[in-house]
């Protein structure tokens, strides 16, 4: 008997039933993978074959006493298959919750900047500021929308934007140094993810990770929040879970 074998499209075989059995045994191909024997009318998954075992006992099939060699090619086609099943178990996709999750804890780590020029203002300031966000609240017109604004952030000492810019800097600097190293940001480090690339499944340049992922997006989030972030997000629901900036980095996310 032989048995052609198929998986992801890719043909493998012809295998005999004890060879198929063998690697049935071995997990070398699994259950859910097809086969095609003399006599089916179609393809069928193994384990409706087999009905759920690990052995396919075709009935009326009588097993010959010795079973020929493998040959170079059925080997090499057997070796495929074990990579390509190691290559899956290695390379699982992050699932969406976990990817939001590490989004929102890197998130929380930029909240301490606008938090800082609280430190820096006295009591009357901190009343003074008050009074700008209650007629911002109620601004009728753009205009003075912003007169507003510029009057928020003269209010605000030099001391404070200083110590601010210093923090973004400082943050953008670990996060940079974290995604070279291993492709994860405090956030995924913290939820066991990581990213690489699309294709090879590598650790992409910083250029990739840093520049096209993450602060191109940060610069598009604070304009266009939440819009950007939705939009985005709305790409992560496909079979290869790429948001919008994984596919403009090629990249993609997969657990650690």
């Amino acid at each position: 008997m032989q048995i052609y074998l198929a998986r992801n499209n890719q043909q493998a075989g012809p295998y005999t039933l004890e060879q198929l059995n063998q690697m049935l045994a071995s997990q070398q191909v699994l259950l859910t993978d097809l086969a095609w024997h003399q006599g089916m009318t179609e393809w069928k998954a193994l384990g409706e074959l087999t009905q759920g075992k690990l052995v396919y006992e075709p009935e009326g099939y009588t097993s010959p006493l010795s079973s020929p060699e493998q040959s170079p090619l059925q080997n090499s086609a057997i070796r495929k298959i074990q990579v390509e099943k190691k290559a899956t178990a290695q390379k699982e996709l992050a699932s969406i919750t976990t990817r939001i999750l590490a989004k929102i804890i890197d998130l929380l780590l930029w909240l301490p900047a606008a938090a800082i020029p609280s430190f820096f203002l006295k009591p009357e300031q901190f009343n003074q500021l008050s009074e700008i966000q209650q007629k911002m609240q109620a601004a009728q017109s753009s205009t003075q929308a912003v007169q507003l604004q510029q009057e928020l952030f003269a209010l605000i000492p030099p001391e404070a934007w200083q110590t601010m810019f210093a923090y973004i800097f400082i943050m953008l600097g670990i996060q940079a140094f974290m995604l070279a190293k291993s492709g994860q940001s405090m956030g995924k480090k913290l939820t066991k993810i990581k990213i690489v690339d699309a294709d090879s499944g590598k650790k992409v340049s910083l250029m990739r990770a840093f520049t096209l992922r993450s602060f191109i997006f940060i610069v598009l989030n604070l304009l266009f929040m939440p819009f950007i972030t939705i939009i985005d997000h709305v790409f992560a629901i496909t079979e290869k879970r790429q948001t919008l900036h994984d596919k403009l980095a090629k990249t993609k996310v997969v657990k650690q």
